[in-house]
């Protein structure tokens, strides 16, 4: 380093200050760039050659510390060579888990779009923020086009939107739009003077609404949990009866949050019913369609949401259902005038000046809770234009036939038993191995088959051949939870699922 400081300094018009030559630039781009090639080649050879392959493990399992041991997690004063860094990229795809395989059923997220993760190679290596015009011109136009397209498929006229991290921060964005709302002077005066505001939302809502309700001060114990039937569908005339009993303790209803789609069993609220009581009391309705919002895509499986045009708010995610990437999550509001930004702005003078040279009405950014926000609709808008919007309506029927065919075929399989008929992608089942289908049914038995997923998670996991979800449920023991959704799954890796569910527990 010495010898190169001293041949720098060497040069016509060296510069030194505080000990620190400020010619030319610090990093080897020659060195850099023939590096990001050789990484591009283990991704293109490692990971999306691969994606489709079945063959592959699911994921490479170690325990915590083997795994520490293996990536050499230690930072250290000097950087690591090029082959060495080349090693930890293939180490760390070896041992991530590959949502994109045929066989990964884990989440309400799978598969791999080419397309979109072409977008975001792009925006990666571009590195854009969203929030002016001037610094992100292509990616506020996309933004606005595809939140444009999203709210015709709810079936509004017009309205408004923003991406976000997230359907869990779409979530608290609602939340929190709801209030302003209701009461505008939070937004300045804060939660003292307030009345004690109440929100409704089912039993099967998605956790994040408590979490929201805290987070916003409001209170989780301020969250009124709808029953639901056996389907886990909210019931409006219990809805009815809490909104009422709040009234009558004081407190001020201001929202209700309705689920399309709920997270375990696949639910869909009855929205028209809940809108009508939304109407009568005055309420802000908030529908989470993060998970089934996708089905407004189509015309076979739209009726899931009807009712949905009525909502004042909706969160969607694209990278679920439809495969767009994570995250790629939009709250969409009906409200035209501005609200979204009356709500959040901060109105920042030395980001978003009114005397800017163009039209500042293109500057959304303070419409965000955030500052920097990636350009996350440029996934879903690029997936879009490749596939139209029959290409992503296949998607969802195709889902959704394979899911059906798994039902049938679980019906027809001894051992296998369904909790409910499902409506959308999430299939819940119980496997009885066969020491258990002769006992009789009792509080040992579902004791025993408590224990079964667990076990039979761990084998696949270890061996790597699928991923599969399992939990308990509102006092029913451990059962799996199937979801569909990549396009690349196929009819064999239904019957695959299941033929290795057999063979994991044998011996049980």
């Amino acid at each position: 380093v010495g010898v190169c400081k001293q041949e720098m300094l060497q040069k016509k018009n060296a510069v030194l200050v505080d000990g620190v030559i400020l010619n030319g630039p610090i990093m080897d781009s020659k060195a850099g760039e023939k590096f990001v090639e050789e990484a591009c080649k283990i991704i293109m050879e490692e990971v999306i050659q691969k994606a489709d392959d079945v063959t592959e493990k699911v994921c490479e399992w170690q325990a915590p510390e083997t795994l520490k041991q293996i990536l050499d997690l230690e930072m250290r004063d000097t950087g690591e060579c090029h082959q060495k860094l080349l090693q930890l990229c293939r180490d760390v795809i070896q041992y991530s888990v590959k949502t994109s395989h045929p066989r990964f059923f884990n989440q309400l997220y799978a598969g791999i779009d080419y397309y979109s993760l072409v977008a975001r190679f792009i925006t990666e290596a571009l590195n854009p923020s969203v929030y002016t015009y001037e610094v992100s011109p292509v990616f506020l136009l996309v933004e606005e086009a595809v939140i444009k397209k999203m709210i015709e498929f709810i079936g509004w006229e017009e309205g408004d939107g923003i991406f976000n991290p997230g359907g869990s921060v779409s979530n608290m964005y609602a939340m929190n739009l709801a209030r302003y709302k209701y009461c505008p002077e939070i937004k300045e005066k804060g939660l003292s003077g307030l009345p004690r505001l109440v929100l409704f939302t089912s039993e099967e809502c998605h956790y994040s609404m408590k979490k929201a309700a805290s987070f916003l001060g409001l209170g989780t114990e301020n969250v009124y949990f709808i029953r639901t039937d056996e389907r886990g569908k909210m019931i409006p005339e219990e809805l009815e009866k809490q909104v009422q009993r709040a009234r009558k303790e004081g407190s001020a209803p201001f929202l209700v949050c309705a689920t399309a789609g709920t997270t375990v069993l696949g639910a869909f609220d009855p929205l028209d019913k809940i809108a009508d009581i939304c109407e009568k009391h005055g309420l802000w309705l908030h529908v989470d369609a993060s998970w089934g919002g996708s089905a407004l895509i189509s015309k076979k499986h739209c009726r899931l949401l009807h009712g949905i045009h009525r909502a004042d708010s909706v969160a969607w995610n694209p990278h679920k259902m439809l495969s767009a990437g994570i995250q790629c999550c939009a709250l969409l509001v009906k409200d035209n005038s501005g609200l979204l930004k009356k709500c959040y702005s901060a109105e920042a003078a030395y980001l978003f000046q009114q005397d800017k040279f163009y039209d500042v009405s293109y500057d959304t950014g303070d419409k965000s809770i955030q500052c920097s926000r990636r350009p996350d609709a440029f996934k879903f808008w690029l997936m879009w234009k490749a596939l139209g919007t029959t290409g992503l309506e296949e998607r969802v029927n195709r889902a959704l036939a394979l899911a059906r065919y798994l039902v049938e075929e679980i019906k027809k399989r001894e051992g296998f038993q369904l909790l409910l008929e499902p409506e959308y992608a999430n299939v819940c089942f119980w496997y009885i191995p066969p020491s258990l289908r002769e006992m009789e049914d009792g509080p040992e038995f579902w004791q025993k088959l408590h224990q079964v997923a667990p076990v039979i998670k761990e084998r696949m996991m270890k061996k790597g051949s699928m991923m599969l979800g399992y939990q308990p449920h509102r006092g029913k023991v451990n059962f799996f939870r199937q979801v569909v959704i990549s396009p690349q799954v196929s009819r064999e890796d239904m019957d695959f699922l299941l033929d290795e569910i057999e063979l994991l527990a044998k011996d049980l």
